[in-house]
């Protein structure tokens, strides 16, 4: 919503600020479409060259997310809680009976009540993926946390690809524009011969080039860059969230508390309240009774 709500006050500010201040839309609607096609079919064109397809692809969903914000909510740090609560206690009362769980998280019942979590390959992945190594009985816990965060730093990095991306095709926007506009000057300066009134307008046109890449580079692309970051990095807390609480049962702490560290290490904004949680807890222990 205010990714919209934001949009809407650019356009009104910049183009409302300049018809009060007496200018004409004409030259710029007239020139618009042709300048659009340069610096934005260009723009397109070089977002291809510097990135594979799969970044191509990620971009395009990764754009929604200036609109819809982070994917996961308090209720969802709840869930994940309670969920990792379920499969410490398992791990620790049956080993055995843990490993059909984490090998097929699809099907499996504890993965079930958490749908949102379930339907996430990557979350799903980090947790099965973690208990198994502590089931290989590493002799030192911290090599288990040592491949968590480097896989974690892995994950952040994949994750920021269309945010970097975004940024460069941004920084690209002005120069881009400038090309656009000298185009148009050379397009003016084949009709020098003409009154200075065509002349005129003939060079507006082309400084709308110059204005539509500086508009999108700093009004629309660099926003989205940064939007889309401050987005991934929101919803990394989540996975980070797992790596807390599976390094505290790596080293053996009673389950409560290796839920009570995630809970304290999630963000103060999405952290369920102590009471909550404990409710939701007291709820799955008795489910087990």
């Amino acid at each position: 919503m205010f990714g919209i709500i934001g949009i809407g006050v650019i356009f009104a500010m910049v183009f409302g600020g300049y018809l009060l201040a007496g200018g004409k839309l004409g030259i710029i609607m007239k020139s618009l479409p042709f300048e659009f096609m340069m610096i934005g079919g260009a723009a397109i064109g070089a977002f291809l060259i510097s990135n594979d397809f799969s970044v191509v692809k990620h971009a395009g969903k990764d754009i929604g997310k200036v609109f819809k914000g982070p994917k996961w909510k308090p209720t969802d740090y709840r869930d994940l809680l309670c969920l990792l609560f379920e499969l410490i206690r398992l791990s620790r009362s049956n080993p055995v009976g843990l490993e059909e769980h984490i090998e097929n998280a699809d099907t499996s019942p504890i993965f079930g009540k958490y749908p949102r979590i379930q339907h996430d390959h990557d979350a799903v992945e980090l947790i099965c993926d973690t208990f198994r190594a502590a089931a290989m009985n590493y002799d030192d816990p911290h090599q288990v946390e040592e491949v968590l965060d480097k896989r974690m730093e892995a994950r952040s990095h994949h994750a920021l690809h269309t945010s970097h991306a975004l940024q460069n095709m941004a920084d690209a926007l002005p120069a881009l524009g400038i090309v656009a506009a000298v185009l148009g000057v050379i397009k003016t300066m084949g009709s020098i011969d003409q009154p200075p009134e065509v002349l005129g307008k003939m060079i507006g046109g082309a400084l709308v080039g110059t204005f539509l890449g500086v508009f999108l580079a700093y009004g629309i692309v660099g926003p989205f860059a940064s939007r889309v970051k401050a987005v991934v990095e929101e919803d990394q807390h989540f996975y980070q969230l797992i790596r807390e609480v599976l390094i505290a049962n790596l080293h053996n702490h009673p389950a409560n508390i290796c839920i009570e560290v995630g809970r304290q290490n999630a963000p103060h904004h999405v952290r369920p309240s102590f009471g909550s949680l404990e409710d939701a807890l007291k709820s799955l222990k008795q489910e087990a009774a």
